[in-house]
């Protein structure tokens, strides 16, 4: 297998440089144990608690494991031993070393309640996300510019091939579809489905119907790109409110899905409106669409919803692999209006339109409804060329991202 540069890996060795404890977190099979072990030098132990005789050790008798096991360390799978918490605090206390212990973990949702009560102050906790599009290709990161001078500079003009973007986007983004050639991309997911989720499952009390659970799964990828209405997603799976709520909670935590807030002018007001959701994997969509070919999901009604999904997610990862944490938001009016994306820059609002066409109409037509500052907005689309469309708005080819 061919290991593929993560742009976050410059972050990573940042945070070791200024904190004793680096937690990588985010879903299975995203490669966070292979960068951590790309970049380790010869002289850190590597310790999987995948292994269920070290698992043990670890979870009876921390200290023991820690003198057995002495920084500095990359501890696998750290969800199974939180009991490892408190001494890699005091450890940490009494030695004062920057980059001692690089933890990866899948299940944040009860692995960050006990690293940020134990080890606050003293670890940097970094979420980590599939593969970009430009690190399948093997490119630079390129940090998303609204300086358009900037991106016209980057624009390769090559015509955008619509059949390798869903090709793409039918295959996903987990590192094991690109750097093992015969992977069955089909077996693959059922084995991601049946091997990871369900077994993360039964360490969360609150599932206890995993069939139920998975056909939760399915409703929200269907609905993928779209706001969150927890009462008509509780009803499509036969269950409460309440549990669909929790459930998609436990999707957000896991690296499943990503939720974009609205924006408002008053903030207090964003707590109490719906979220709009993306799944965070196109393949994993495809997948539990049942769809079995790239061409199938091109021709299919939700084609355009997935290519929404697969740009906010590429503008995300674009922000996190830099190590920032983007200010993200969909806009939508009391007239029904809407705006994909909002990106927040220097409190400058810069308007994301995303339309599966090479030539939309102009889609940005509604956001003079802003409040605050309006920057540059740009509609990605399946242009080959950057196009203005209006002073401030251009067309922007997908592949700029």
């Amino acid at each position: 297998m061919n290991y593929i540069n993560r742009h976050i890996e410059d972050y990573i060795l940042r945070a070791s440089k200024t904190f004793p404890v680096v937690i990588l977190t985010g879903a299975r099979q995203i490669g966070k144990t292979t960068l951590f072990e790309h970049i380790a030098k010869e002289e850190r132990k590597i310790i999987s608690l995948d292994n269920p005789i070290l698992r043990k050790n670890a979870k009876e008798d921390p200290e023991k494991f820690l003198q057995t096991y002495s920084p500095p360390i990359l501890i696998d799978e750290i969800q199974y031993a939180p009991e490892l918490f408190p001494y890699i605090k005091i450890y940490v206390d009494k030695n004062k070393k920057n980059g001692d212990f690089w933890l990866t973990g899948s299940q944040s949702f009860t692995m960050m309640k006990n690293a940020t009560e134990s080890l606050a102050g003293r670890a940097a906790i970094i979420k980590m996300s599939n593969l970009s599009q430009s690190e399948i290709n093997n490119e630079k990161i390129n940090p998303i510019d609204f300086d358009i001078e900037k991106l016209v500079k980057k624009n390769k003009e090559k015509n955008i091939n619509v059949q390798k973007i869903f090709k793409t986007i039918f295959n996903g983004f987990y590192p094991r579809t690109y750097t093992e050639k015969n992977l069955d991309i089909r077996l693959f997911y059922n084995s991601y489905i049946d091997t990871y989720i369900t077994r993360d499952l039964r360490n969360i009390k609150n599932i206890e119907n995993e069939t139920a659970f998975i056909n939760f799964l399915k409703i929200v990828a269907c609905r993928t790109a779209t706001n969150v209405n927890y009462a008509t997603l509780a009803n499509e799976a036969n269950i409460t409110a309440p549990t669909a709520k929790a459930w998609m909670s436990i999707l957000v935590s896991s690296g499943l899905v990503l939720l974009i807030e609205p924006y408002l002018s008053n903030i207090l007001k964003r707590v109490v409106k719906a979220p709009r959701m993306y799944m965070t994997d196109t393949g994993l969509v495809t997948h539990l669409m049942g769809w079995e070919t790239p061409e199938v999901l091109e021709n299919s009604y939700m084609s355009g919803a997935i290519f929404e999904t697969y740009i906010v997610n590429e503008i995300y990862k674009n922000f996190i692999n830099q190590g920032i944490k983007p200010n993200l938001y969909f806009y939508r009016n009391n007239s029904q209006e809407e705006i994909d994306l909002i990106i927040e820059k220097n409190q400058i609002m810069h308007p994301i339109e995303i339309k599966k066409s090479a030539n939309p109409k102009n889609p940005l037509k509604n956001f003079k409804s802003l409040e605050g500052p309006i920057g540059t907005g740009y509609v990605y689309c399946l242009c080959n060329e950057i196009i203005p469309i209006s002073k401030k708005n251009f067309l922007v080819p997908a592949t700029l991202i």
